[in-house]
């Protein structure tokens, strides 16, 4: 399972941090990514990090402002989001995959998802 949560209204420039807590699985075997769907688009992959692979991975439109992390003992991915702009607006998704390699996001390669958080940002 996946919960992710954190989500919230911020102004243009602002942070957030989104947790996603995971259970019943064992990260080394899987990547975690970061999705996230604005009104009216389709589904589109921000990030994603990998134990085994040892790598992590930045979408062209988040990359320097978004920062993909993990935490083992508390089994929990995080996603910092900072320099948030308008367009980061989404429900944020995340999702697990088994054995992908570097820099996978597509959604269809992700077995298991989380609920989803809403991040809104305001200009």
């Amino acid at each position: 399972q996946l919960q992710a949560s954190g989500g919230g209204s911020v102004q243009a420039g602002g942070s957030l941090r989104l947790s996603c807590l995971y259970s019943g699985f064992s990260f080394d075997d899987y990547t975690i990514g970061w999705f996230r769907q604005a009104p009216g688009k389709e589904r589109e992959g921000v990030s994603c990090i990998s134990a085994g692979e040892r790598s992590t991975y930045y979408a062209d439109s988040v990359k320097g402002r978004f920062t993909i992390s993990s935490d083992n003992a508390k089994k929990t991915v995080y996603l910092d989001m900072n320099s948030l702009k308008p367009e980061d607006t989404g429900v944020y998704y995340c999702a697990n995959g088994y054995a992908l390699g570097r820099g996978v996001m597509d959604e269809y390669e992700y077995g298991y998802w989380g609920q989803g958080t809403l991040v809104t940002v305001s200009s």
